[in-house]
């Protein structure tokens, strides 16, 4: 989701009022909070481009000039190393809060033996391509793929879908009603303490905007839908891109 201030432009000039001879990362700072005074900056440091500072606040990542007059939202690409320095930022981000979330609070279908890969996926209980990722759970754990579910009800808090997933988590055997809700059945109707709407922010958070949303253990998103071959695809090029593999 983009932040309001943001959302339709790629470029903005700030007020001289900000701007300062020699700029700095004071001037830089003020620059990007005056546009996104509803939001708090996570982090803010250099940029790999030369003048010019990064800022992440909440799902995206910010670029502003060292003099505090130019605002970028955008990917940053580095062509020599046909690299998304944008994404792989942000990941670092995402990780850190995927990582920080409970094994307990996820819904986890995992392979007999040790996991060669983890993959953390939101998921809708009516999205058709949820439905359709989770029909082939069982070959992506015989391919090694641990995959750890966690509930994004698009249409948000009060909604049938997330009645559905409240329903699923409160059930006595969680896996077997996620896989019969994922199959078109309604799932019973149950109450308890959950962590949907937990999840729900959780993925708003980390730039969820569709289902399934599927993440690395790296923090990276790496798709949508994937059929196995892609799912294995993906993961070992993101394994592959690790320091020192």
């Amino acid at each position: 989701m983009k932040l309001p201030l943001i959302a339709a432009l790629a470029l903005f000039a700030v007020s001289p009022l900000l701007q300062a001879a020699d700029g700095g990362e004071a001037v830089a700072r003020a620059a990007v909070q005056k546009l996104i005074t509803s939001n708090k900056i996570d982090a803010f440091e250099k940029s790999p481009v030369p003048g010019y500072y990064q800022a992440v606040v909440g799902s995206q990542l910010l670029y502003v000039s060292e003099d505090g007059r130019y605002v970028l939202q955008g990917t940053l690409y580095d062509a020599d190393a046909k690299l998304d320095l944008t994404a792989k930022r942000l990941a670092r981000v995402n990780i850190a809060k995927l990582d920080a979330y409970p094994a307990s609070k996820r819904i986890t279908f995992a392979p007999t033996s040790k996991p060669k890969y983890k993959v953390t996926v939101f998921t809708d209980i009516d999205c058709g391509y949820c439905r359709k990722m989770h029909s082939h759970i069982e070959e992506y754990n015989a391919r090694g793929i641990q995959v750890d579910y966690l509930f994004f009800p698009r249409s948000g808090p009060g909604t049938p879908s997330f009645t559905k997933a409240v329903s699923v988590w409160c059930a006595k055997d969680q896996k077997q009603a996620f896989t019969a809700a994922k199959a078109g059945a309604n799932p019973e109707p149950k109450q308890c303490d959950n962590p949907v709407a937990e999840e729900f922010q959780l993925g708003i958070s980390v730039g969820v905007d569709g289902t399934p949303s599927v993440f690395a253990a790296d923090g990276s998103k790496i798709g949508g839908y994937l059929t196995p071959d892609q799912l294995q695809a993906q993961l070992e090029r993101v394994a592959a891109e690790k320091p020192g593999a």
